[in-house]
């Protein structure tokens, strides 16, 4: 019998093989990957993936970046500041390095021949399927709300955004597996039915650490624990002199018993480089002020020249509009061809 952990030491090996490919052969993948706009991007979004985007864009990889849109009302129930959001995200995106020229940015809602792939990919799917993902089980309690049929269709969607490219690689933790497998079993009863039209796609596995709020609890826009891409150096020191540590003086890191101080360690050491222990034993017994004042500083010194972009992004509105409706051309040639495609292979062809 497969166990989940033979399952993932499967997908360990597969994504190991892959990224040894991808530096001699990287004209044979395509990436799709992406963040929903519901908020501003900040520090966890840039070391747990944006970073790594930029290197597979830079290496060669053909790359595409989907702004889910349409994925906010999964759980939420408006769409006030969807458009101030999105723009940000390009601006973030931007200016932490991604190229408009070698990357298409595109939103969901902008893309129709994408979002009617739905239809088709639902019939290839059980209901029992979907309700076993474990993303469409968290968000739905993390949420509060009845189950939508968008969120109960969330992973199907998942599957039209990887699939609508032709997209066989996508950079992914542990836990957003089951969304891949999900997309491979559509991609390949979709194949044995109508004829071979999609890649069974391969999760690429990141070794980025979760990177820790400044709760000691992971970094989201929804704990209210993030520093923002955006933020100015000012606001990033006064979020970080709230940020909860402990009496004790001391500062030793020491993820179970002292999470506050261990994640503001953990913070300074994606920034700088250098190990948590060492910056822990640097600061010593002059306690949680002065590991403060440490992380501000090396926090505000590596993202200065990301700031320094963004302020000279926006100020070009009219660019800003003209990269994501560049990107949403191209997603839309790429999307109906596919399109064509799928209705091809279905006999759905009339005039």
């Amino acid at each position: 019998m497969t166990t989940r952990s033979d399952s993932f030491e499967a997908s360990r090996r597969r994504s190991d093989e892959i990224q040894a490919d991808l530096a001699v052969h990287p004209q044979n993948y395509t990436m799709l990957t992406g963040d929903r706009p519901t908020g501003r991007l900040h520090m966890g979004h840039y070391f747990g993936t944006i970073r790594e985007r930029v290197a597979l864009q830079n290496a060669g990889i053909t790359t595409r970046i989907v702004i889910a849109d349409y994925q906010v009302i999964t759980d939420r129930d408006t769409t006030a500041n969807i458009q101030d959001n999105v723009r940000n995200m390009v601006i973030d995106y931007l200016a932490c390095g991604i190229d408009p020229e070698k990357t298409i940015i595109f939103t969901h809602s902008a893309v129709p021949a994408l979002n009617q792939l739905m239809l088709p990919f639902l019939s290839l799917v059980s209901e029992a399927e979907l309700l076993r993902n474990p993303t469409v089980k968290s968000e739905q309690e993390a949420s509060g709300h009845a189950l939508t049929g968008l969120l109960l269709t969330y992973p199907v969607h998942q599957a039209c955004d990887i699939l609508f490219c032709k997209g066989n690689i996508v950079p992914v933790g542990k836990d957003q597996l089951p969304h891949i497998e999900q997309t491979r079993l559509i991609a390949r009863r979709f194949n044995e039915r109508y004829g071979r039209v999609f890649p069974e796609p391969e999760g690429i596995l990141n070794d980025a650490p979760e990177i820790p709020g400044l709760d000691g609890r992971k970094m989201s826009k929804s704990y209210g624990n993030a520093i923002s891409l955006s933020a100015t150096d000012e606001e990033t020191a006064k979020v970080i002199k709230k940020s909860k540590t402990d009496s004790e003086r001391l500062i030793t890191f020491d993820k179970e018993n002292r999470p506050g101080v261990s994640a503001l360690l953990t913070t300074a050491a994606l920034c700088t480089g250098r190990t948590e222990v060492d910056i822990a034993a640097e600061i010593a017994d002059a306690g949680s002020g002065a590991l403060k004042k440490y992380v501000t500083e090396s926090v505000n010194a590596y993202l200065a020249p990301i700031r320094e972009r963004r302020r000279e992004l926006e100020s070009q509105p009219d660019y800003i509009v003209d990269v994501l409706c560049e990107g949403n051309r191209r997603a839309n040639e790429i999307a109906n061809a596919t399109l064509a495609e799928v209705r091809e292979a279905m006999s759905m062809v009339y005039c």
